[in-house]
């Protein structure tokens, strides 16, 4: 079973071998006909209209405010509405670099997104602190506050690269079981645990 995305070869992907163990271990599970078919249904609709939460600090944001121009047109892909709400949207995006001070704030602004909610973190600032890493300022990477979904590497990455990071989310959204099975929540809460706001606020 491959997972389509429209006007784009599965085999065009890279880290294909992600996806298909994650679908693997979804079939194991095993689902009835009727609850696999609304399953299907709901991550298409899901998957097709991400709303985007911008957390956009640095150059990685002035790269992604031309996704919504006439030249890349993120309205195919049903991104185009970007919201400054974390409660109208589906997944955040983390663009730049990303201090301690602001890690409270931006755990917050997490838990206000609905669930199923995601993260994607842009730029090598967001990823593991950039050329700022051993400032004593910086957060060494988004993934020590957030669970981390997609990761779209550069300084800063190319329009085209976010878009692929983004077609790599739909992906995953449409292999997930909406009516049980595999339940991220489980990983979200533990990862959120091991990670509590106190440890920011220290430093």
């Amino acid at each position: 079973m491959g997972v389509k995305i429209k006007s784009m070869k599965q085999e065009d992907f890279k880290d294909n071998e992600y996806i298909e163990s994650l679908i693997k271990k979804l079939k194991e599970n095993g689902t009835n006909a009727v609850v696999g078919m609304f399953d299907d249904l709901i991550n298409w609709g899901r998957s097709n209209s991400l709303w985007p939460f911008t957390f956009g600090t640095s150059c990685c944001a002035i790269e992604f405010m031309s996704l919504g121009a006439a030249r890349y047109d993120m309205a195919r892909f049903g991104f185009e509405v970007a919201r400054n709400s974390p409660r109208q949207a589906d997944f955040i995006m983390l663009q730049g670099t990303i201090v301690h001070r602001m890690a409270s704030p931006m755990r917050r602004l997490y838990e206000q997104l609905a669930e199923p909610k995601y993260v994607i973190a842009v730029g090598g600032c967001a990823i593991s602190g950039g050329p700022f890493r051993n400032s004593y300022c910086v957060v060494k990477g988004v993934d020590q506050i957030l669970p981390v979904d997609v990761y779209i590497p550069g300084c800063p990455p190319r329009p085209e690269a976010m878009f692929y990071g983004m077609m790599q989310l739909q992906r995953k959204i449409k292999v997930e079981r909406f009516f049980g099975g595999v339940n991220r929540k489980e990983r979200i809460r533990d990862f959120l645990a091991q990670h509590p706001e106190e440890e920011f606020e220290k430093r």
